[in-house]
């Protein structure tokens, strides 16, 4: 059987309280049953031991010193709970009796301690019963028996049960009705940012839950799924602007090959049009070829981000590797790089990642430097790691575009510069693989002096 939320909690709590309150009323009901038995047995006792003074001991017998005495508070005083006391001789012979016992006696009971009270009957009567031993001079000689009725106390006893056994389960069922009713009450901001979140919809992200006036536990509950909202909206966000980015990357030069080829068979051309319609064709494949490559690079981050994390290289000898292979673009451009190491010892990075993140700016910054212009790549290591900065003396950024650099497809004034050709996935790509890694990547730059990377690398190997 399937409970709401609300009855599970007036269950639990009310089993919890069937337990403390189990406990409790078996507490009470053993304090007064100990209470009434103590009382019984030290009015027992007392009287066992009066009347053991008041035994004579003869040859062949013993008895009461003061018989009539006793007969006559018999006859003359009305005794609520009377005691009854009788002598018997060692071997259990009955000697002597009060006289309120008339035809009956007490019953001697030899295996029950002595001088330590038990229940029995007188009559079809409950009693609590003593016997206390008759000694001289260290022999034994009989027994004083003494008991009173315990029927009153049993009566309070059992009454006393009764009502606690009724009372029990009236208890439990008035708890559960009211604890049913003030959970209700207390999960009512529960049941409200279910509603909430139950309205927001892929296309309905802007609905937030409301924040409780108590900072308690339900408040920190709606800031976190409000929060939780929040990247969600801000994913869904990016993923629309990268999807409807992505599509008209990707349409550009689709649209140029299809122009490019519709020309083409309009009517004969020369072989030499041919060429260079089939070269212009190409090079917007290589386009398209770098677009999804890059797409997929950002893809692998996603899915798999410790990919290719654990081997390493020496950062002077990635930084050659890597000049070596834009050798070409750098005597096009006829830059002069300049490289300078101030370490002490050489230092190794994660090659995958390093050389994806030095990759992408050192191809920046030679893609974005005039012709004739230098590159200054400097590293140096600091108490918090390596850092590896990469200064160009080229067009610059404009500083409100800064902060969106590692925006998918952005570029900063991109249509003034058309003759860069570019995707605006470099920095994306760098930013990733930098997270990865735990580096940090900062940028400054000033619009028609240059820029400045700072590449920071926390986690580092240094080899003697």
């Amino acid at each position: 059987m399937n409970f709401s939320f609300r009855k599970r909690i007036a269950t639990r709590f009310m089993l919890a309280t069937a337990l403390i309150i189990l406990l409790v009323f078996g507490t009470v009901y053993f304090i007064v049953r100990q209470t009434i038995y103590a009382n019984l047995d030290k009015d027992l006792l007392f009287e066992s031991y009066k009347h053991l003074t008041e035994v004579k001991l003869t040859t062949n017998s013993i008895r009461f010193v003061n018989a009539k005495e006793m007969e006559e508070i018999e006859h003359l005083e009305v005794q609520v709970n009377p005691v009854f006391i009788q002598i018997v001789d060692r071997h259990g012979k009955l000697l002597a009796k009060s006289p309120n016992l008339k035809g009956q006696h007490l019953i001697f009971q030899k295996e029950q301690p002595n001088e330590v009270p038990f229940n029995t009957h007188l009559n079809q009567r409950n009693i609590r019963q003593v016997q206390v031993p008759i000694k001289r001079n260290g022999i034994l000689k009989g027994y004083v028996a003494a008991a009173m009725s315990i029927d009153a106390s049993l009566t309070v006893l059992s009454n006393l049960g009764m009502i606690l056994v009724i009372l029990f389960p009236i208890i439990l069922i008035g708890l559960f009705f009211i604890t049913s009713f003030l959970a209700g009450k207390s999960i009512i901001p529960v049941v409200t940012i279910g509603e909430t979140t139950n309205r927001i919809t892929r296309n309905n992200l802007n609905e937030r839950v409301m924040l409780p006036t108590s900072k308690d536990e339900l408040y920190d509950l709606s800031d976190s799924i409000n929060s939780l909202l929040e990247r969600i909206q801000d994913a869904m966000q990016r993923e629309q602007q990268f999807t409807s980015d992505a599509s008209h990357e990707l349409r550009t030069p689709l649209s140029v090959l299809r122009g490019t080829l519709e020309v083409l068979i309009r009517k004969p051309r020369s072989q030499e049009e041919y060429k260079s319609k089939i070269q212009c064709c190409l090079k917007e494949i290589d386009r398209m070829t770098l677009i999804i490559d890059q797409l997929l690079e950002i893809a692998r981050f996603d899915t798999n981000p410790e990919l290719n994390a654990t081997s390493s290289v020496e950062i002077d000898l990635l930084l050659t590797e890597i000049l070596t292979h834009r050798h070409p673009d750098i005597v096009t451009k006829e830059l002069h790089v300049i490289k300078n190491n101030y370490n002490d010892q050489s230092v190794a990075i994660h090659r995958f990642y390093g050389r994806l993140i030095l990759d992408n700016i050192l191809g920046n910054a030679i893609k974005y430097s005039r012709n004739g212009g230098q590159i200054i790549i400097r590293s140096f290591l600091d108490k918090d790691g390596l850092n590896c900065e990469i200064t160009d003396s080229g067009i610059g950024i404009r500083p409100e575009d800064v902060p969106q650099l590692f925006n998918p497809f952005f570029r900063s004034d991109a249509l003034d510069h058309k003759d860069i050709k570019g995707t605006g996935l470099g920095l994306s790509i760098a930013q990733k693989a930098a997270s990865a890694i735990g580096a940090i990547i900062t940028i400054s730059s000033e619009l028609g002096k240059g820029t400045s990377v700072n590449i920071h690398f926390k986690e580092i190997l240094r080899k003697s």
